[in-house]
């Protein structure tokens, strides 16, 4: 059976990094559920999952996104594709796949759609990061971005992008009460993740007992 560590949380929130670094000092595997939804646009037909393919292709600029869109409404598009994006890492992970132990990271991993996992086909790993320092999130929308390179377009939509990464955090945080997950907020980035490497081998050695 596959042991799968799932870790989801908002952009912003160090998901790659935490994913990158316990995968090499683990020795484990990691995918994005971003190359996951790349490959499904590869492979199914537009007119079955529009959801994924709504900006696919398209030459939107991101002022013209974000300054037509408040960031809750950002927020439900994301989920929109969010949830198309799960049926391939769902059949990812449930697959008897070469990985046997690995890590999926991404702003698909959501509460509700792990919960609804078959535990008799995967075993899993669930770990959610929220962050409620707004700085921190600023700083990292105005030198990184989200929609792409910061530099690549104006500061003046970038509160929006800052406003949405909060909303999606304190999304995230909600669903996990609702789902009896614990969130885990981002502080000391480097100590959190000698803690979470350290529960991560606990729970290979332990897996299945």
């Amino acid at each position: 059976m596959n042991k799968v560590v799932l870790l989801g949380g908002a952009p912003t929130n160090g998901k790659s990094y935490i994913a990158r670094k316990l995968g090499e000092g683990l020795k484990l595997p990691w995918i994005s559920t971003d190359t996951i939804r790349e490959a499904m646009r590869e492979i199914v037909r537009p007119e079955d999952y529009p959801r994924l393919f709504k900006f696919a292709g398209e030459t939107i600029t991101a002022e013209d996104y974000l300054s037509s869109h408040t960031p809750q409404e950002i927020v439900y598009s994301q989920n929109e594709e969010n949830e198309v994006v799960w049926k391939g890492v769902k059949a990812f992970i449930e697959t008897d796949y070469v990985w046997k132990t690995f890590i999926v990271e991404g702003v698909a991993v959501l509460p509700h759609l792990v919960a609804g996992l078959d535990t008799s086909k995967v075993e899993i790993l669930p770990i959610f990061l929220v962050d409620n320092d707004r700085e921190r999130v600023k700083d990292v929308v105005y030198t990184r971005g989200l929609w792409d390179d910061a530099n690549t377009y104006s500061d003046d939509v970038k509160p929006v992008e800052v406003e949405w990464a909060m909303l999606f955090s304190k999304y995230i945080k909600d669903e996990c009460e609702k789902h009896g997950y614990k969130p885990f907020e981002i502080g000391d980035r480097d100590k959190f993740l000698r803690s979470l490497t350290k529960r991560v081998q606990e729970w290979i050695a332990n897996a299945g007992e």
